[in-house]
């Protein structure tokens, strides 16, 4: 009794150092880092346009468009891409390594059981008789529990944590691209449709200028050779068509797999969508704080450093003595005499395991986890700039594809306006063909460029949003109500 109240005793003086005594640096952000700068907290530059508002970015930014379908298709996708499983795999990998490194603070409680036969040594040497060959059993009960005196099992805890934080930002990443490129897919396969109407309406107006240009021909007003042209035009606006095609088909391919079907499943709905989704009004960008708040990519890079941090407070600890407190109770004896009192045995003391040579190898680990956390951190500043630079990029790509969609429209109308005003002058006979002809081409041209930059803002749109990094804050907290 009095060395079991001795042990006990040790045991509590060691937990209570144990509470107090951690190896390695607490954590914290650095002040050098670029997180840290008031330039990188303030305003975005391009955000004082008039296409942009300073209030905060929703969670769900695609219902802005105000678009039943692409809600639809945004909801499916969440539910079963394959990317977001694995996503989630590597999420629940992450926290089974946590719970093992977590194991480490427990008791670890080890059960050993030998029936045997035979006989124990034991006889006298020389007497005539023999100990009897018979059953012999020899069974143990082992307790181990590792004294943390110098933070080892803490810090390898605190890494694991920041490690799963790490895994959880990963894993927002993936919501956030997956939310982005179904609406880039959604408009691509829009945008594809919407040119080839334009398209196919260019081609329609080309058909009746070349009927009319045959019947001028048939009449005598005019050659062969404009027939010859006109035709010419005709089949480059033909031309057109199966490449717009071909687009609108690959983005309904990757829509049907980011909705976790196989690419002949598209869905039937956007075959016949002719309007690119866009947000009419100015879209609500925050500022730097809030981006680099709530971009996962950012979160994850702070984390992976956070964890390379306490992985020196698990080097640093290799240079003290491992203290592990053991007991075990058991039996050893014949068949026969099982639970007898004087077949008992017991043992409890401390052990420690300390090897001074490799004090060396445990500086070289403390040198390596170091600049392990010196690379996080410059790692860390690359995404936070990168982060600053796809967001004021991306405001300023769109501000500017707007400004030029707006001249595009002008020209398009003056355009329009010049082919009617031809149209019916060569219908007359007031002007000759090439000018019509000429005239038509402009307008097909203005047409097709329209087309374009109205596809390329909507491109644009969805890269903004996605470098605003919007789209996993439901699905985190939905996350996270799992986990508790």
């Amino acid at each position: 009794m009095n060395l079991t109240y001795r042990t006990l005793t040790l045991t509590v003086l060691a937990s209570a150092l144990a509470a107090c005594t951690t190896v390695g640096p607490d954590y914290h952000v650095p002040k050098e880092a670029v997180v840290k700068r008031d330039a990188a907290n303030a305003k975005f530059m391009g955000a004082s346009e008039q296409p942009y508002k300073s209030e905060p970015l929703p969670a769900d930014w695609w219902r802005l468009y105000q678009d039943p379908v692409l809600d639809k298709l945004i909801a499916k996708a969440f539910s079963a891409n394959a990317d977001l499983r694995v996503a989630a795999a590597n999420l629940e990998r992450t926290h089974a390594v946590l719970e093992e490194v977590e194991e480490k603070k427990r008791p670890e409680v080890e059960m050993a059981a030998a029936p045997l036969y035979g006989r124990i040594a034991g006889a006298s040497i020389g007497l005539p008789e023999q100990l009897p060959r018979t059953g012999i059993y020899d069974g143990d009960i082992k307790v181990a529990y590792q004294l943390d005196m110098f933070g080892r099992i803490r810090r390898a805890i605190e890494a694991a944590e920041a490690d799963l934080d790490a895994a959880q930002a990963a894993a927002d990443v993936a919501h956030v691209m997956v939310a982005a490129d179904t609406t880039r897919a959604y408009a691509e396969a829009c945008s594809a449709g919407y040119q080839l109407k334009v398209a196919q309406q260019s081609v329609d107006l080309q058909q009746k200028f070349v009927k009319l240009t045959g019947e001028r021909v048939q009449r005598g007003r005019g050659i062969a050779i404009d027939n010859s042209r006109a035709q010419a035009q005709l089949d480059q606006l033909r031309a057109n068509l199966p490449p717009l095609m071909a687009r609108q088909r690959t983005a309904l391919y990757r829509l049907a797999v980011l909705t976790g079907e196989v690419p002949s499943a598209f869905p039937a709905e956007v075959v016949k969508c002719t309007t690119p989704p866009r947000v009419a009004s100015a879209i609500p960008v925050g500022d730097g704080a809030a981006l680099l708040r709530r971009r996962p990519d950012v979160r994850q890079a702070e984390r992976h450093l956070a964890g390379a941090t306490a992985r020196i407070g698990v080097a640093t600890a290799e240079l003290y003595p491992n203290i592990s407190l053991g007991a075990s109770f058991g039996g050893v004896g014949f068949m026969d005499q099982f639970g007898d009192a004087n077949t008992w045995k017991f043992t409890l003391g401390p052990l420690i395991s300390w090897n001074l040579p490799s004090t060396s190898s445990a500086r070289v680990h403390i040198a390596q986890a170091k600049a392990s956390t010196s690379g996080a951190l410059a790692r860390f500043d690359s995404v936070v700039l990168n982060a600053l630079r796809e967001t004021e990029s991306a405001l300023t790509v769109y501000a500017r594809e707007l400004d030029r969609n707006a001249m595009l429209r002008a020209a398009r109308d003056q355009s329009a306006l010049a082919s009617r005003q031809t149209g019916k002058l060569y219908q007359f006979g007031r002007t000759d063909f090439l000018v019509a002809l000429d005239a038509d081409r402009t307008l097909a041209t203005a047409e097709n460029l329209l087309a374009a930059s109205d596809a390329q803002l909507a491109a644009d749109q969805v890269q903004l949003f996605l470098a605003l990094g919007g789209g996993w804050e439901n699905t985190h907290a939905q996350h996270a109500d799992t986990h508790r």
